[in-house]
């Protein structure tokens, strides 16, 4: 798909439903009593994966006019699957429903795609396995696919090494069903959609700082979820209204949890005219509408705890960081390389391409501004979040620029291009 130079970006767009709490009401209805109604579902090709696995395993999912139901068979209604269950790219689906898998009656395996088959899965492996499970890699190099053998499991206190909401997930899950309590501190506090979500169902959840406990539950209920948009998939359309002259653009409905808003802060710190509106704090997770104007952005320094609350949006910070004065340091995202690609590696390599003057460390980049960007070929990697990152910065670049497996968007995002073309007036 090819691209080129826009003079400016105007209007509004709705993003779709966050992409973790999309995963989760899905995961939580089916292993819920009763039934779960969920408003503003992603249905990108990860949650959709999910889908899959759950009907596989006995669940009744329809989809009418956009809404979601799930008809949950409680808490030990899961069935076992007559085949592999298939976790495509998603790797929030093969860690998380590890987690439920982990104490069934049943045997399964997990794989999927060639990414994921790539992933490190002994993150989750190992505190499971602390706690009685007998999960396995079957090429035996610590990555799916994953032969789970149910099994009952014990409470445990872990101290996961990463700050992973997706490690502290699978944990908790598995603690659901455990014999005693089950705790996990993280060195740095991770999204916290998992916590919110299990209490919202009816789970006995309590946090203190970067430590959260779940007791053994005896059922979950069913609920009505509304996902808020993912400010995952606003960072484009907040990058591409800064560096693009001329342009404002107002993004509706953004989830603002405090574990994911380090996009805001890091903005803010740079100097960004960026504003938030409409604040609904009505439900769990907050709300609000982000307005963004053409900025003169400078650099700034981005580092520890703030990381874990914008993994996601960093590789289009940094490519905001070349439209600004000064030099920015990414540091403490190391997570960057075991994400879909290794993002610390792709975004160097095509920013270069484009003219960029970013250097990779070894757990962040150093970015140095103010470099005219010009039109180039990107090598996405079939990576969702660079392949959106890149159509924003071929709008901001000189020339053309064409970017190759540009459908994997569809990941996360399938009406990116669109709604991002309907900007340009």
């Amino acid at each position: 798909m090819k691209f080129r130079t826009v003079s400016q970006l105007r209007g509004e767009v709705t993003v779709p439903g966050d992409k973790s709490i999309s995963h989760r009401s899905v995961m939580f209805g089916s292993i819920a009593k009763g039934t779960t109604e969920i408003h503003n579902f992603l249905e990108g090709a990860d949650c959709l994966s999910t889908i899959s696995c759950f009907r596989n395993m006995g669940i009744d999912i329809e989809n009418k006019n956009g809404i979601i139901t799930v008809h949950g068979n409680g808490l030990r209604g899961l069935k076992a699957p007559n085949c592999v269950l298939e976790c495509g790219n998603s790797g929030t689906t093969t860690r998380l429903i590890s987690g439920i898998l982990a104490p069934q009656t049943f045997d399964v395996t997990l794989t999927g795609d060639e990414s994921i088959q790539k992933r490190p899965m002994k993150r989750i492996m190992e505190p499971l396995s602390m706690m009685g499970a007998d999960i396995t890699s079957i090429r035996d190099n610590g990555c799916a696919p994953l032969m789970i053998h149910g099994k009952q499991l014990h409470g445990i206190h872990y101290h996961s090494k990463v700050a992973s909401a997706q490690v502290k997930s699978a944990v908790l899950l598995a603690g659901l069903y455990a014999d005693g309590k089950t705790t996990v501190t993280e060195p740095k506090l991770s999204r916290n959609h998992t916590e919110l979500m299990l209490r919202f169902f009816g789970a006995d959840v309590h946090t203190s700082g970067t430590t959260a406990t779940v007791l053994p539950a005896a059922e979950l209920y069913g609920n009505k979820i509304h996902v808020p948009g993912d400010i995952s998939s606003s960072v484009y359309f907040v990058a591409a209204g800064l560096i693009i002259p001329n342009s404002e653009i107002m993004i509706k409905n953004v989830g603002i949890n405090p574990t994911r808003d380090g996009l805001i802060r890091v903005c803010k710190a740079m100097g960004a005219d960026i504003t938030l509106l409409n604040e609904n704090h009505d439900y769990s997770e907050p709300t609000a509408d982000i307005l963004v104007r053409t900025s003169s952005l400078k650099g700034t320094i981005i580092e520890g705890d703030i990381i874990p609350t914008m993994i996601d949006e960093l590789p289009t910070v940094a490519l905001m960081a070349c439209f600004a004065e000064g030099t920015t340091v990414i540091r403490d995202a190391a997570e960057l390389k075991v994400k879909e690609s290794n993002r610390i590696a792709i975004m160097v390599q095509n920013l270069k391409a484009m003219g960029a003057d970013v250097e990779e460390t070894e757990d962040g980049m150093i970015i140095h501004g103010g470099k005219p960007l010009h039109g180039s070929i990107i090598d996405t990697k079939k990576d969702h979040r660079i392949a959106m990152t890149f159509a924003v910065a071929a709008m901001a670049a000189e020339g053309e620029t064409e970017i190759l497996d540009a459908d994997c968007v569809n990941i996360s995002y399938p009406e990116f291009y669109k709604d991002l073309m309907t900007l340009a007036k």
